[in-house]
């Protein structure tokens, strides 16, 4: 790596609104991950479902961010990002306590799809305040950098959730995935306002 590259990833490192960034897509990356890893143990062991309908219910939440990520792309683009996604995180939300405290199988599924479909266009969306945010010769190292932490960050609350649940039992699952949802809108809440386009210089 040149000294100019390095150069470039320190700056981005100490820079708060990369930091905010940064941790933005980190967050958005837990709940996805743990959820989507834990969905179905969760349905089998407290909602008591079959594990057929069960693995359909991750399918559908899984299912739920790929539509959400398509569609809501392009309410996202008209109402801006700061806005589009802080009102997606409050659904998000209101979802994860719908599939948290009503007891019923078919309510959950529904609420885990709804709770995918609001989450999906959080990454993307990251994505896009990067390059509205930054100077244009920061935004493949801030890219770069922030998946890469994030993905890295991604692969070790599964295990820590996984650790907590193989001790405390799988609902344990909801209170976590809820506090995360509560961070991500608290550090997204910290971005600075967004202009309408990319920054250029």
């Amino acid at each position: 790596m040149s000294v100019s590259k390095v150069s470039g990833v320190l700056f981005f490192a100490r820079n708060s609104t990369s930091s905010s960034l940064l941790y933005d897509i980190l967050c958005s990356l837990h709940p996805v991950v743990s959820l989507g890893g834990w969905i179905v143990n969760f349905m089998i062991r407290v909602r008591h479902g079959e594990p057929f309908s069960s693995g359909m219910t991750a399918t559908g939440f899984w299912l739920g961010i790929t539509v959400g990520r398509v569609i809501l792309g392009f309410i996202t683009a008209k109402t801006g990002e700061r806005i589009a996604v802080s009102v997606y995180l409050l659904i998000a939300v209101g979802c994860e306590l719908i599939f948290w405290l009503v007891p019923q199988f078919i309510v959950s599924a529904v609420a885990v799809s709804l709770l995918g479909f609001f989450i999906g266009p959080i990454f993307p969306s990251t994505v896009i305040a990067v390059t509205k945010l930054l100077p244009s010769d920061m935004h493949v190292a801030a890219i770069g950098f922030s998946a890469a932490i994030g993905g890295g960050g991604a692969a070790l609350l599964p295990f820590a959730v996984g650790a907590i649940a193989q001790a405390k039992g799988p609902a344990t699952l909801q209170p976590i995935v809820l506090a995360l949802l509560a961070l991500l809108i608290g550090v997204w809440l910290t971005l600075p306002r967004m202009p309408k386009h990319v920054h250029q210089s």
